[in-house]
């Protein structure tokens, strides 16, 4: 597997990208003012991530996504690191990230990737996203706020 930065004029796998976040409105947002990295197996996408650089010094990993057949066999955990790394290779000193209340495999994955939580943003997904929410048969109501020095 490799991981590399989208290439200029190379259009990011929006189909994965809904996979971590329902809203196509928001997903586009963010993919116009961030970087968008892939994992490919081969030639074919496999997983994306997306940095958006928040503040001075900090970005956010704003979306983490692997293709369905390719969940479960450390995909994830490596997009996150290489997300880490590469946010300390630009330079930042913070990394963040945010994550539904109810994505319990995603809030285990962010802290054993050495994230930590750091507050949360109330009724995040229930203010900015039209369709209600389920996983793991809990409303994704509030945004967990997570975050590391790099």
């Amino acid at each position: 597997m490799l991981i590399r930065k989208l290439r200029v004029g190379e259009m990011p796998p929006i189909h994965l990208l809904l996979l971590a976040d329902p809203s196509p409105k928001i997903v586009r947002d963010y993919i116009s003012r961030g970087e968008c990295f892939i994992a490919e197996d081969g030639n074919h996408i496999i997983g994306i991530y997306v940095l958006l650089p928040t503040r001075p010094e900090t970005v956010e990993l704003v979306n983490v996504a692997v293709e369905e057949v390719h969940q479960g066999k450390g995909v994830g955990k490596r997009l996150v690191l290489d997300a880490i790394k590469t946010a300390k290779n630009n330079g930042y000193k913070t990394i963040e990230i945010g994550t539904g209340n109810s994505s319990i495999g995603q809030l285990a994955l962010y802290q054993k990737c050495g994230f930590r939580i750091t507050g949360v943003d109330f009724d995040f997904f229930t203010k900015h996203y039209a369709e209600e929410i389920i996983e793991n048969g809990i409303l994704c109501r509030d945004m967990i706020r997570l975050s590391q020095t790099i």
